[in-house]
């Protein structure tokens, strides 16, 4: 890979000017800078971007803390966060926790030394410490103590909207499945929301959590089924939950959704070549992801938020397991 110092040597220039000519900073003679031009597209020369954030004192890169790659929706999320910020010329720079805290903590202190714009964070571990407003900041689904903007969608509504659309499908005891995190996330209103339509509606309920994250499926879907073998309707906090148990459901000869009827949470199955279509609540995953961005490049311009939370509408989407 082609150095700044052999973009220099090509162009018969000092280094300093090959800087000047990629910063657009001094003053630098048509015919030097058209030389050194030359020279980068000749060498396919890419600069440094992280360098060039020090050197010029601002970053046009953005970092996204996620909990998990494989999963379907941090992935859609990704997508639309990076496409909104490819469009103002910002740069996307993946973090991967794998849902560990002294991941997420490493990474925390990387940002703060590399000089981002901004960070995109989604955690549900207790890193409530070294989280800091140094650098802009949004979060998604999660409230810290300090003055940081969440965004999500109305899992509170989500949840009665659940149970509704159980009721309405035939069901007469609903369960709600799900895991639950240490620290407040906005993930836990779809229970909230759930318990309390049924106790609206008189309906009879089930609560099933264990902590987050899952350990051991296996065990934790073996259990269900042996406490809630009566439960002919489920809301499962995920749409990976509620595959899940399908899977495990129709090993035992539940059908789904003659015996059972079930609803996800998320919208990430969206293609009919997927079977059984779940029915789900949608998140609006573009217009979060979008969002974001609009509400990050205003803290990092300096602008003061007038919301500490921006709460998106969900649908639902009814597919085959209802």
């Amino acid at each position: 890979m082609p150095s700044i110092k052999d973009v220099a040597n090509l162009a018969g220039v000092a280094v300093g000017t090959v800087s000047r000519v990629i910063n657009n900073s001094g003053a630098v003679k048509p015919d030097t800078r058209r030389k050194v031009e030359e020279a980068i597209q000749e060498l396919n020369y890419i600069p440094n971007e992280v360098a060039r954030n020090f050197k010029i004192g601002k970053s046009k890169m953005v970092a996204l803390l996620l909990p998990s790659i494989w999963h379907p929706f941090f992935s859609e999320l990704a997508y639309y966060i990076e496409d909104e910020l490819d469009r103002e010329g910002f740069k996307l720079m993946l973090c991967n926790s794998g849902g560990k805290p002294e991941k997420e903590l490493y990474y925390l202190d990387m940002l703060q030394q590399n000089k981002v714009a901004g960070i995109v964070g989604i955690t549900y571990n207790d890193i409530e410490n070294s989280v800091s407003n140094d650098i802009p900041i949004i979060s998604i689904d999660r409230h810290f103590n300090k003055n940081i903007t969440c965004v999500t969608s109305d899992n509170y509504e989500g949840g009665r909207l659940a149970l509704r659309e159980l009721v309405k499908a035939g069901a007469k005891k609903p369960a709600f499945m799900g895991s639950v995190t240490s620290v407040f996330s906005e993930t836990m209103n779809r229970r909230e929301g759930f318990i309390q339509e049924a106790k609206a509606l008189g309906i009879d309920y089930a609560v099933y959590e264990k902590p987050d994250p899952v350990e051991d499926d296996d065990a934790y879907f073996d259990e269900f089924l042996d406490k809630h073998h009566d439960v002919d309707g489920v809301f499962a906090i995920t749409d990976m939950f509620a595959a899940k148990y399908i899977e495990r459901a129709r090993k035992m000869g539940i059908c789904v959704p003659e015996d059972v009827k079930v609803i996800g949470y998320d919208g990430i199955q969206d293609h009919p070549y997927f079977h059984p279509i779940l029915s789900t609540i949608r998140q609006p995953v573009e217009e979060m992801a979008r969002l974001t961005i609009r509400l990050l490049y205003k803290k990092i311009e300096g602008e003061s938020l007038h919301r500490d939370v921006y709460r998106l509408p969900v649908v639902f989407r009814a597919g085959e397991t209802t």
